[in-house]
């Protein structure tokens, strides 16, 4: 299963992507991921060979170091899958609100039956609460049926999707390449790290962006990562007081000296607001031009790829049963 792990790696942000121009009550909705393993030869059988890596967060640089923290060497052959749905839904804590759009995806090439928790029970307990189950075969479509992944996705409403986790996602260099990295470099340094958090954060930005530079078919990744940072979805207001200064009830005259980067310490109250407030600026032109750039850059591989042959992956097979869902609960998408 290592193609299926360099795909997620390769592909998180193209998924997270679809929502940066989704629009549900005439706002752009909130986007929560959470992350777990299963079939893990290193983890006890009494949890079922699952390790949950994150709750639901919309901390994405963090989502993506857990992601990057996968490994294929303790992938094991039983994959329990009624288990880690059961976890799943009684784990997190999903939004109780029927308009928001719940939904599980589940990837493997195992039987779906494996384990002591059986997936129709699983399934159910979902769909009861209204999460969606949406079950991604690696592997021929026949295997998938037999090994009842296509049972699975009908119980719960979801869709049951075939894809070939060894494809490589091409490698397409685009004039704009050059151009989005140096813009989302820049970017960068509108973060003001602060607090407790601050350092942690900030490194674990820088940190994914090299990991999504040296991800096979780098440039695509580094596009997609810079779209996301110049979404909407990217808030770091936990460690940059920047974004948190955009929250109700922030007041920087409150944040102890000690608490604030350096730069900011001899400031007046005055002047960290105007620095707080030019660095905002700062950040909305910088990413103006990062989705710019982003879109010219999807149009022109689009056109290159249709000259190439193409795979179902994990990218695709997400995001077209997220577009369809996500729909009912009356989000809108622009058309591709």
């Amino acid at each position: 299963m290592s193609g299926l792990i360099a795909q997620a790696k390769t592909q998180l942000w193209n998924i997270v992507n679809e929502f940066i121009s989704a629009k549900q009550d005439g706002k752009a909705p909130r986007v929560q991921v959470a992350l777990f393993e299963y079939g893990l030869n290193n983890a006890p059988s009494n949890v079922g060979y699952i390790h949950q890596l994150s709750p639901l967060t919309d901390d994405l640089d963090k989502l993506s170091e857990q992601l990057f923290s996968i490994s294929q060497k303790n992938a094991g052959s039983e994959e329990y899958c009624g288990w880690v749905i059961r976890d799943a839904v009684e784990k997190l804590e999903w939004d109780n609100s029927p308009k928001t759009y719940k939904a599980i995806f589940i990837a493997g090439n195992e039987p779906f039956t494996q384990g002591p928790v059986k997936y129709t029970v699983a399934c159910k307990a979902a769909i009861s609460k209204g999460i969606i189950v949406n079950t991604i075969h690696c592997g021929p479509e026949n295997e998938g049926i037999s090994g009842m992944w296509k049972d699975a996705a009908a119980i719960s409403d979801g869709r049951f999707l075939i894809i070939n986790h060894n494809a490589q996602v091409a490698a397409i260099p685009a004039p704009q390449d050059k151009d989005i990295a140096e813009l989302n470099a820049k970017l960068n340094t509108t973060y003001v790290a602060y607090g407790a958090k601050g350092a942690e954060g900030k490194g674990r930005q820088i940190a994914q962006d090299a990991n999504a530079a040296a991800a096979p078919a780098a440039p695509e990744v580094i596009a997609k990562r810079a779209a996301s940072k110049a979404s909407a979805n990217y808030d770091n207001g936990s460690w940059d007081i920047v974004d948190r200064a955009k929250q109700k009830g922030f007041d920087i005259s409150k944040v102890a000296d000690a608490e604030l980067p350096e730069e900011m310490r001899k400031m007046s109250v005055e002047e960290r607001k105007t620095y707080v407030e030019k660095k905002r600026t700062e950040r909305e032109e910088l990413q103006k031009k990062l989705s710019s750039l982003a879109a010219e850059r999807d149009k022109y591989v689009a056109e290159k790829q249709k000259e190439l042959s193409k795979n179902p992956t994990l990218a695709s097979a997400v995001t077209t049963a997220v577009r369809e869902q996500a729909e009912k609960k009356g989000m809108s998408f622009e058309k591709k």
